[in-house]
């Protein structure tokens, strides 16, 4: 039996649900200055696969790796974990 290798996952918040299927999650890290100490704020963006539509701008998220779904698409909403107010 083949054993998978773990999957990435990352937390993050929606911040675009304009596109069908797909939703962009931002993940923002503090990170420390090597040199100076100051932390200082890291975002990345995400484009992931959203099947159901059900995400909105603000939602908070867990997303996982997957296969690549399109040019940019290479991960899958895993669970909502709070809903924008």
């Amino acid at each position: 039996m083949e054993k998978r290798n773990l999957r990435k996952e990352r937390i993050g918040v929606v911040t675009s649900n304009k596109m069908d299927k797909s939703i962009v999650v931002t993940e923002t890290k503090r990170q420390k200055h090597p040199l100076y100490g100051k932390f200082v704020l890291r975002t990345k963006k995400y484009v992931a696969h959203d099947d159901k539509n059900d995400c909105n701008i603000g939602d908070t998220v867990r997303i996982m790796e997957t296969r690549p779904l399109s040019k940019t698409k290479c991960w899958r909403l895993v669970e909502i974990i709070e809903r924008a107010k």
